[in-house]
């Protein structure tokens, strides 16, 4: 790593506050385009480049069958990179400044119905113990939060206010915020934290939620406990814990919930991310116009 990207590390992770997860992302994408380079063109100063050599790369990224969205990713970390050299004054003009993203497919995600989460959290048997309590409290808090998956798993001890009745979690880019806690959780958290407060060794001390061995929760723990638990009473392509998160806005609007509401309690910095669970309700809204219409009626 040359003396440009590490200083760009550094801008990310202290100007931007970016999270070492989204900081290691944007290093590894540029690592692959310097070892591009290097193969292909005998050149190591990423500095020097033009469109035509990252055109190159995006060629062979499609060759390997490497998808639209995933080598828009790529490039969209080397624009940042190429515009960090533009504020250092290390370049005078970005070799993608009249790049245009490839085409992509829009993905509609799919939410669990009320009916899905209904079964999951009051009738399916979850194991007694510590495990069993810990998992059905991560499903409940994130259909009644919508918290992010990184969010919960790096939720601090101390953020648990029962009191006040809400947590206090870091976003993106470091942003703090505090969630209310739904009345119907304070009785299960209790419970979870007598149950932690009894595991032989606790490593991680400072994070509320954690594996029976007292360490913090991995991004793939959480999604399998998600996966596991609602493979049981959906038959949807993805049950993840982002579908939860899709399921908790989708429901609040449903049921009538303003959106920049919805917004501030995801954490979006701006309504247009929002936007993208609207499509859901209004789909429950043209359900309701197509059976509840007089004119669909005759």
């Amino acid at each position: 790593m040359d003396q440009n990207q590490q200083a760009f590390r550094d801008y990310l992770a202290l100007e931007k506050k970016y999270s070492m997860h989204t900081v290691n992302g944007y290093a590894k994408d540029l690592e692959f385009f310097s070892l591009f380079l290097t193969r292909e063109f005998d050149q190591a100063n990423l500095s020097e480049v033009n469109y035509s050599q990252i055109r190159s790369w995006i060629v062979s990224m499609v060759d390997q069958g490497i998808s639209n969205s995933s080598i828009n990713r790529k490039i969209s970390s080397l624009k940042a990179y190429y515009k960090f050299l533009l504020k250092a004054k290390q370049i005078e003009v970005s070799p993608l400044i009249k790049h245009k993203a490839l085409k992509t497919p829009k993905i509609i995600q799919i939410p669990f119905s009320e009916s899905e989460v209904d079964q999951v959290l009051t009738h399916l048997t979850f194991p007694d113990g510590f495990e069993g309590i810990r998992d059905k409290l991560i499903i409940d808090l994130f259909y009644t939060t919508g918290i992010r998956r990184a969010e919960l798993i790096e939720l601090q001890l101390a953020a648990v206010d029962l009191y006040n009745a809400t947590l206090k979690v870091l976003g993106k880019r470091n942003k703090e915020r505090i969630m209310p806690i739904h009345p119907v959780l304070v009785d299960q958290i209790n419970v979870y934290k007598s149950e932690r407060a009894c595991l032989e060794q606790i490593k991680d001390q400072h994070h509320f939620f954690l594996t029976s061995k007292g360490v913090k929760l991995s991004d793939s723990f959480v999604y399998r406990i998600i996966n596991h638990y609602f493979s049981a009473v959906s038959e949807k392509v993805k049950r993840s814990p982002h579908i939860l998160r899709h399921t908790f806005a989708t429901h609040l609007l449903n049921n009538g919930a303003d959106i920049n509401s919805v917004k501030e309690l995801l954490g979006h910095s701006s309504l247009a991310s929002t936007q993208v669970y609207t499509h859901s309700s209004l789909a429950e809204l043209k359900k309701v116009c197509e059976t509840a219409h007089p004119r669909n009626q005759k």
